[in-house]
């Protein structure tokens, strides 16, 4: 129950903060698309909860294995659809001519961000599985998710652009970094919401670095690697 409490929440703040942005620039909103990324987020959060527990684990380990994989399997089939498309969602290893050049500053700040954060916060030692899913699962699933499926949709929903630093930003790419932050730092538990701002800022700061990568070369390659660069660093100091 407090999962599911917990996505009401998120879905309330990403409907009432799309809906007031869509109301200040009516004829570049379409509320339908809006509709369809709150249906994206809901289904991710129920497969990588595994219907909040009411699946059985049949992969089993430590880690979420199955939720990972359930909606990185959803996230891949729904991307193949007419009205989305894999290359249009970023799932291509093509990369836009000449991005790469442009995007290598970038990537070494994404990689600079994380490894300050190894050393600051150094983990524990990780075990074969712990290691082999952050590797693995973190990039390849939230990648795909919030800078391909959700980014999609968001901005087929808000359609303005301002173009800063070479890229041609719109309020989808502002709301998915938002989504990803309150997916690791906004919650329900023991009656009460939960946030915390410190996670928050953590996970938004690289998540709108991977955005940019993300829109500057076409494609989640990048975006997928490096995720699970930072991720899986502080396990390998």
């Amino acid at each position: 129950m407090n999962g599911l409490i917990g996505l009401g929440g998120t879905l309330a703040i990403l409907l009432l903060l799309g809906g007031a942005i869509g109301l200040a620039d009516r004829r570049r909103f379409n509320p339908g698309w809006l509709a369809i990324a709150a249906l994206l987020v809901a289904l991710n959060d129920a497969l990588l909860t595994r219907a909040y527990g009411l699946m059985p684990d049949v992969i089993g380990g430590e880690w979420n294995w199955q939720g990972k994989l359930l909606a990185l399997g959803a996230t891949l089939v729904i991307a193949a659809l007419p009205a989305f498309g894999w290359r249009r969602t970023g799932l291509t290893l093509a990369q836009v001519a000449g991005s790469i050049r442009a995007a290598l500053p970038i990537a070494a700040l994404y990689c600079a961000f994380f490894v300050a954060l190894a050393f600051a916060f150094p983990g524990d030692k990780a075990s074969v599985e712990h290691a082999a899913f952050q590797l693995t699962m973190p990039g390849l699933e939230e990648e795909s998710f919030y800078r391909g499926l959700l980014l999609f949709a968001l901005d087929r929903a808000f359609t303005g652009r301002t173009r800063v630093l070479g890229v041609a930003w719109g309020w989808g790419a502002v709301l998915s970094c938002v989504m990803f932050g309150l997916a690791h730092a906004f919650g329900y538990s023991h009656g009460a919401f939960a946030f915390d701002p410190v996670t928050m800022a953590l996970t938004a700061l690289p998540a709108f670095l991977a955005v940019w990568l993300r829109l500057r070369t076409g494609s989640l390659l990048l975006p997928v690697l490096l995720h699970n660069f930072g991720n899986a660093f502080s396990l390998l100091i």
